[in-house]
């Protein structure tokens, strides 16, 4: 075989081994994505804190993998879903969840659930579940009271956060609570005479939960009728279970050698 041949036949076959090695890198992408789309969709959804009202449990800069299965799925679990109005999951597939969950299972009290905002469901809140359907809850001198019982509250040492906008520095008193259920977690008490220390009996509605901050004295929740409310069950997102990140928001895009004095380790992959 003339030399000539033999270099065309070599440099075709290193064409095709390229071709080939590049189709490899393209399906190993594909997949990939693949995967982190299933996830995303129906498993676990990635989220940000943006304000201080569930402090101290969740700090600004926390983020968090967000259980979609826990409640099951309903007209605000799929993102990807163009099309989608009130009654229809998706304009291909159309599905009348007309209020209801698939595979669902009910929110327990204490957990940390991420839900669309009922007065404007563009908008996305994280706060605990405090009532059930049917519960009467009501502050009183800001003792939570939940069907006519104080939920025991015991003081703690000081809440200092010294790098985030939710404490400044300054101490704020911290208090142990413990749901009738047995869960325990701890909120902030900034002011004795905040502006929802005092309310009147919420009575939650059927297939209603009540939902409020940590951070008692600076949350908007379920004790504003307004502008939270009760939150029906399907806008429930899902449940938060762990935080994967945190850095604190001090840290800026364009001077990234800060950011390994700013990331806050020690809450990497803390359980919620």
């Amino acid at each position: 075989m003339p030399k000539e041949d033999h270099t065309l036949a070599a440099q075709r076959s290193s064409g095709r081994k390229q071709d080939e090695g590049l189709w490899e890198t393209a399906k190993v992408i594909i997949q990939a994505l693949a995967i982190a789309f299933f996830v995303r969709t129906f498993f676990y959804q990635p989220f940000n804190i943006p304000s201080s009202s569930m402090y101290p449990t969740l700090k600004v800069g926390d983020y968090l993998f967000v259980s979609k299965l826990s409640y099951g799925y309903g007209k605000y679990s799929f993102n990807f879903a163009l099309g989608m109005r009130d009654t229809n999951f998706i304009t291909c597939c159309p599905v009348d969840f007309a209020g209801r969950k698939v595979l669902a299972d009910t929110p327990k009290r204490g957990d940390v659930a991420v839900f669309k905002l009922p007065t404007n469901t563009e908008v996305d809140y994280i706060k605990r579940v405090i009532g059930l359907p049917g519960d009467r809850v009501q502050m009183k001198d800001g003792t939570l009271y939940i069907n006519d019982t104080a939920v025991p509250k015991e003081r703690i040492e000081d809440y200092v956060d010294s790098d985030d906008e939710g404490g400044g520095g300054v101490p704020v008193p911290q208090f142990k609570e413990t749901l009738p259920n047995g869960v325990t977690y701890t909120v902030l008490d900034s002011s004795p005479q905040g502006g929802a220390d005092n309310t009147d009996v919420y009575v939650v509605p059927e297939n209603h939960y009540f939902m409020m901050g940590d951070n008692r004295d600076n949350s908007q929740d379920s004790r504003y009728l307004d502008v939270v409310g009760y939150v029906p069950i399907e806008n429930f997102v899902g449940r938060a279970d762990i935080i994967f990140f945190s850095i604190s928001p001090d840290a800026v895009l364009w001077r990234p050698w800060e950011w390994p004095f700013l990331t806050r380790w020690l809450r990497f992959f803390n359980l919620i």
